[in-house]
C-alpha cells in the first residue's frame, strides 16, 4: 500500500511536485495558502486540506515546499493551524524549502520532539526540471529514514545523500551562491564586451567556445541574449538565498566576500524593480542602453 502525502505548499515547484506524485499514484493531500491553486489539483485527484495541521493528520510523509523560514516557521510550528501538531512516531517530515541552516536545525529537533522523523531534502533546479522529473534533492539525515522515502523523491527527479541533518540545506544554499555568483559575473562581463562593440549574441557565442563558462552559465547566457527574463529562479529569492548562505558562513565563523559583492549587485537589481524577473535580469544592470539585449 502507498503511503500518503501530504504537501504543503504550492507554488511554481511545490504543483510540478505534486503533479509527479499523482502520476506516480501517490494518495496526496496538498495544502496551499491561497485555495485556487489547490483547487487545481483537487480536479487531478488530490485531497485538498483546509490547514497544514489537517494536512499532515491524514498522511504519513509531510513535505513543505515554501518560500523562506518565515513561511516554513508558519506552516511547521502555528500554535492552531501547524502541521507539527499532527506528527507522531512513525511518520516523517521532509523540509524541501530553501531555509537557513539554524533554522532547518530548529524545526529538525522540534519535529523529532513528536517522535517523527525527519529529512531535509531541498531541490536543485527550477520549474523546467520539475515538470520532467529531473530535479536533485540533496538530503540530510538518517540513512534509514531517506530510504523509507526514496521512492517517493525519485518521482520529481533524483537523490543525493550529503549528510546529517542541515547539510542537504548547507549544500543548496553553496549551490545556488555559486549559480548566483556566475550569473552576475557573466551580466558584468557581458556588459563589458557590449561596450567594445559586441552584441550579446556575439559574446555568448565566442564565450561559448571557450572552457570557462559552466552548462549553468551557458543557459542563463542564452536567456540573457534573448532577454527572456520569465521567473524560472526570481532575483528576489536568489538575494534570500544570498542572504541565508552569508547567514551559514557566520555562523561558523567564515567569510564569503565575493556572495557578500554578488549579494549586492541582485540587492542593486532589486531596486531597480527586477526582483521577479528571473535572475538573469541582473544583466541589464550592465547593458548600454542603446544597445538591444537581444543582441
Amino acid at each position: 500500500m502507498m503511503p500518503t502525502i501530504a504537501l504543503l505548499g504550492l507554488g511554481a515547484m511545490g504543483t510540478r511536485v505534486a503533479q509527479n506524485l499523482l502520476q506516480a499514484g501517490y494518495p496526496l493531500v496538498v495544502y496551499n495558502r491561497t485555495v485556487d491553486r489547490a483547487q487545481a489539483l483537487e480536479a487531478q485527484g488530490a485531497t485538498v486540506a483546509p490547514t497544514p495541521r489537517t494536512a499532515a493528520a491524514q498522511a504519513d510523509v509531510v513535505i513543505s515546499m515554501v518560500t523562506d523560514d518565515d513561511a516554513s516557521r508558519s506552516v511547521w510550528l502555528d500554535a492552531n493551524t501547524g502541521a507539527l501538531h499532527s506528527l507522531k512516531a512513525g511518520k516523517i517530515a521532509i523540509a524541501s524549502s530553501t531555509l537557513t541552516i539554524g533554522w532547518t536545525q530548529a524545526l529538525a529537533a522540534q519535529i523529532q520532539q513528536t517522535g517523527a522523523a525527519f529529512l531535509d531534502a531541498p531541490v536543485v533546479g527550477s520549474r523546467p526540471q520539475a515538470e520532467a522529473g529531473k530535479l536533485i534533492y540533496l538530503v540530510g539525515g538518517a540513512p534509514e529514514t531517506l530510504v523509507q522515502v526514496q521512492p517517493i523523491l525519485l518521482t520529481s527527479g533524483s537523490v543525493q545523500a550529503i549528510g546529517d541533518r542541515g547539510q542537504g540545506m548547507a549544500m543548496k544554499l553553496a549551490v545556488n551562491a555559486l549559480f548566483g555568483i556566475q550569473v552576475a559575473a557573466l551580466g558584468e562581463i557581458l556588459g563589458l564586451l557590449q561596450r567594445q562593440g559586441m552584441t550579446t549574441r556575439q559574446a555568448m557565442d565566442c564565450l561559448g567556445n571557450t572552457p570557462v563558462l559552466s552548462p549553468a552559465a551557458q543557459g542563463a547566457g542564452s536567456l540573457m541574449v534573448t532577454n527572456q527574463q520569465a521567473p524560472l529562479f526570481p532575483t528576489q529569492l536568489v538575494e534570500k538565498d544570498l542572504r541565508y548562505a552569508l547567514a551559514a558562513a557566520q555562523s561558523v565563523g567564515t567569510e564569503l566576500p565575493t556572495t557578500i559583492a554578488t549579494q549586492q549587485v541582485f540587492q542593486q537589481a532589486i531596486a531597480q524593480g527586477y526582483g521577479a524577473q528571473n535572475l538573469t535580469a541582473v544583466a541589464q544592470l550592465y547593458e548600454q542602453l542603446d544597445v538591444s539585449a537581444a543582441g
